[in-house]
């Protein structure tokens, strides 16, 4: 009797703490709006400026910028609770994120803009097209027509004076581009609707517009011969240099220089490298790591057997977390997420596995060629994906998809990579210290991840310092890491040709070992492993290091820089 008494007691003294802690954690600070407010802005004005390469759009986000650089100086920093203040600090920094990088774009458009010359008649009909205004056909044919002449002259001139790179002329071109696609869209919206329009401007029209394709591809490659675009990998990528990458890892939050990442990388490689050593003893290859991974490779699937061998990994990784109850997993995303299968062509930028609202898989089609199919499939073997299936779904990139559409939803904007894949990296280091791997096969499958995100690190950085081409990255993923050729090659792509920051490869790792550190703190404070996991799920997303102000309840003033010399180890 006792003893149930005390239960009911701690269960009762339990319940209240997680209802006061989720009250806590709910409020929504006095900035939640204002967040809001500053994306439809920013919104609204992309929408209306729709020419993003030309003088106005620059003016009008110039303006936009420094009216929200005064909006957030005149909030009372002082009256806003913690909650509050972190939205404050992570307002402030988003707007000099964007701000820092339209400033780049601004002075490269700048270098360039005379290639746009041709243009500038035109351009009042386009802002006149936003009201509808009947525009003068007959005047706007001939203002097209002398356009279209204008085009042959400045070729002419343009041919006599490459630009300095290539990077320039693909500045220039993309003004030309941009300019294009506003005055088709200007072009459309009376083509067929206004007789007089229609019979007057559709031929002119047309004769500019093939123009203007023919201006935008030479001058995408009127650059200096010394300038090299395409060192015979095929992948094209822009180097940011140094002052961007330090400025950009301050405005993550990250104190390290790129020289010091690429250290710790290099460290981590090594350390890597002696547990795929002992693993490969277990397999019976001595140190010969490289042909134990070759033994892995080979333990994939046939075709059409992986979704359920993907499913057979899920189940275990959930088994495994829900039986130490490290987080709470909730019913519903563990029945709402789904599975898709890669189309070919994109394999060829993601080789691997994508996740949030489903785990997308690559792995080989009909129609791919036979060294392609054993390439995907060498790649994608189970061991290789047993640390991966978690980080695409449960707790990885799912519960964040999940959790955030439900908490917190105004913080959508303050997502950084370090956050995004840094938790899902995280939990591979705690899995892996937590002996999730049993067998030597699973250990280099999760090494082999370790090893390709510290690789990671110091590829894409020395790239963008210039010190790597992308055809030596690709050579590094095969060479030290292991990777399948085509799987490198796409690795590679991914990085250096998409839309991901120039950071994003190295966020992975780096915001893994911010997270791992964090957990660190607050166990030696009292936490539960599941308190800090389930409190990481609620707040929503944010750089690391101001999380870690929120859960400890640090000073943080309004113009808070970063200055957390996180621990670099993951043991």
């Amino acid at each position: 009797m006792k003893h149930t008494l005390q239960s009911f007691l701690k269960q009762l003294c339990f319940g209240t703490f997680f209802i006061v802690s989720a009250i806590g954690v709910s409020q929504t600070s006095k900035l939640a709006d204002l967040v809001t407010e500053f994306e439809m802005d920013a919104w609204a004005l992309e929408r209306t400026y729709i020419i993003d390469e030309s003088e106005e759009y620059y003016q009008r986000f110039t303006t936009f910028y420094s009216d929200w650089e005064k909006k957030i100086s005149a909030v009372d920093f002082a009256s806003l609770s913690q909650q509050g203040k972190v939205d404050y600090i992570l307002l402030k920094n988003l707007v000099a994120k964007r701000e820092y990088f339209f400033n780049q774009d601004y002075k490269a458009y700048q270098e360039v803009d005379e290639v746009s010359n041709f243009a500038k008649d035109i351009f009042p009909f386009i802002k006149d097209r936003r009201r509808g205004k009947k525009p003068d056909a007959k005047q706007l044919a001939q203002t097209f027509q002398d356009a279209t002449a204008a085009i042959d002259l400045e070729m002419e001139a343009w041919k006599t004076k490459p630009f300095k790179d290539w990077q320039t002329a693909d500045k220039a071109s993309e003004l030309v581009n941009s300019f294009q696609k506003g005055l088709e869209e200007a072009y459309n919206f009376y083509y067929g609707y206004d007789p007089d329009f229609t019979w007057w401007v559709e031929k002119p029209y047309q004769k500019l517009n093939g123009k203007m394709t023919a201006y935008a591809e030479f001058l995408k490659e009127n650059y200096s011969e010394g300038s090299v675009k395409d060192d015979g990998s095929g992948i094209i990528g822009k180097p940011i240099g140094e002052e961007a990458l330090k400025e950009s890892l301050a405005l993550e939050f990250i104190p390290y220089t790129p020289e010091q990442l690429i250290k710790t990388a290099e460290e981590q490689f090594e350390w890597c490298k002696n547990e795929m050593i002992k693993a490969s003893r277990e397999l019976g290859y001595g140190d010969d790591w490289k042909r134990a991974l070759e033994h892995v490779k080979n333990t994939y699937v046939p075709a059409g057997e992986q979704p359920q061998a993907i499913m057979d990994l899920y189940s275990h990784s959930v088994d495994f977390i829900e039986e130490r109850d490290l987080i709470t997993l909730p019913a519903l995303a563990k029945e709402t997420w789904g599975m898709q299968m890669m189309s070919p062509e994109r394999q060829k930028v993601s080789p691997f596995f994508l996740g949030g609202r489903d785990i997308i898989i690559s792995y080989p089609t009909m129609e791919m060629d036979h060294n392609d199919k054993l390439m995907s499939m060498r790649g994608n073997n189970p061991n290789f994906s047993f640390p991966t299936v978690q980080h695409e779904l449960l707790p990885g990139h799912n519960l964040q998809y999940f959790m955030t559409s439900r908490h917190k939803s105004y913080r959508r904007p303050f997502s950084t990579p370090f956050w995004t894949e840094g938790w899902a990296l995280y939990w591979e280091i705690i899995l892996w210290n937590k002996e999730f791997p049993q067998t030597p096969e699973q250990k280099m499958g999760m090494l082999f991840w370790r090893i390709h995100r510290c690789a990671r690190i110091i590829f894409s950085l020395k790239f963008h310092l210039g010190e790597m081409t992308p055809q030596e990255c690709i050579d590094l993923l095969v060479d030290e890491v292991g990777h399948e050729y085509a799987n490198a090659e796409a690795e590679v792509r991914r990085s250096f040709t998409t839309s991901y920051p120039p950071l994003y490869q190295l966020a992975y790792m780096m915001g893994g070992l911010q997270f791992y550190a964090l957990r660190n703190e607050m166990l030696e404070k009292g936490w539960a492993e599941k308190q800090f996991h389930d409190r990481v799920m609620l707040e929503g997303r944010m750089p690391v290091e101001i999380l870690r102000a929120l859960l400890q309840d640090l000073p943080l003033n309004k113009n808070y820089k970063t200055k957390w010399k996180f621990s670099t180890d993951f043991n």
